[in-house]
């Protein structure tokens, strides 16, 4: 048998907690000197330990993990409900990341307010272009929103592209939108040159041409986009035009190597309002 001491550093938990366990009867000591009140514990014991931490690491409070552990349940069941856990764990993580690098964006935005350079912008004729796309909708356009909706779309539609024996001519270029409410429509498309046919499972569109487009190339990641924007924002304000709808997302190189050399360039559809 090990003293409380020697069994909490076995298990890896603190002598404070082992107590705690105890006294709410989910981990009794093997035995207790009647005369000292030590407690002791077998190596046994261990497996309960084992099971009743992972139980509180998925989020179980201690009355539930009490009815878990009298279930008994079996290595293989525990072993699906720890790894369901871990694969949300990581799913947070990869979110917590995202969000994270949003706020450092935001933040250098806001640093740059006021000197966010205009030079690179360039006024031209963009024009029309065919895509295969798939489509999905977004509940807003902001990134924590767009982000985990399109990146997925760009996988399924290179495989069904594959699929299909449909090699893709040029750029992905990605449009959006409104859906109603703050809900967006997002399109994930790569440029093709095949007819539409009813036997793809996929899109096949025209996107029109636009007579005019304040477009800029935008470099890293997509999370790092307010910039950009905010700059072209500025130019069209300052320069007395109106933007029609959502810009396009054109990826010139993206997705592949070091993300700080990843390349997109940015059209907005651009006008002049009449009296100007």
């Amino acid at each position: 048998m090990f003293t409380i001491g020697d069994f909490a550093h076995l298990g890896r938990v603190s002598v404070r907690m082992l107590r705690h366990y105890d006294a709410v009867g989910l981990l009794p000591p093997a035995h207790v000197d009647p005369s000292s009140g030590y407690r002791f514990y077998t190596a046994a014991q261990l497996q309960r330990l084992n099971r009743l931490v992972a139980l509180k690491d998925l989020g179980l409070t201690l009355d539930q993990v009490r009815v878990v552990l009298d279930d008994e349940l079996s290595v293989e069941q525990l072993h699906g409900m720890l790894s369901l856990r871990r694969a949300e764990l990581r799913q947070q993580i990869l979110a917590d990341e995202s969000r994270l690098r949003r706020v450092e964006a935001r933040l250098r935005a806001i640093e740059r307010e006021g000197a966010m350079p205009t030079d690179d912008i360039v006024v031209k004729t963009v024009p029309a272009v065919r895509v295969a796309r798939l489509t999905a909708t977004a509940a807003s356009y902001g990134p924590e929103d767009v982000g985990p909706v399109i990146q997925p779309l760009y996988p399924q539609l290179f495989a069904r592209l594959e699929r299909a024996g449909v090699e893709s001519s040029g750029c992905g270029i990605a449009t959006y939108e409104p859906a109603g409410g703050d809900e967006v429509v997002v399109h994930a498309g790569v440029e093709v040159a095949v007819d539409p046919s009813p036997g793809h499972d996929f899109e096949v569109v025209d996107l029109p041409a636009l007579a005019e487009a304040a477009t800029l190339v935008h470099r890293g990641t997509m999370d790092d986009v307010d910039t950009s924007y905010q700059a072209v924002a500025a130019w069209i304000e300052a320069h007395g035009y109106r933007q029609n709808g959502f810009a396009r997302e054109v990826y010139l190189n993206y997705g592949v190597g070091d993300p700080s050399d990843w390349v997109t360039e940015l059209q907005l559809e651009i006008t002049k309002p009449r009296g100007r």
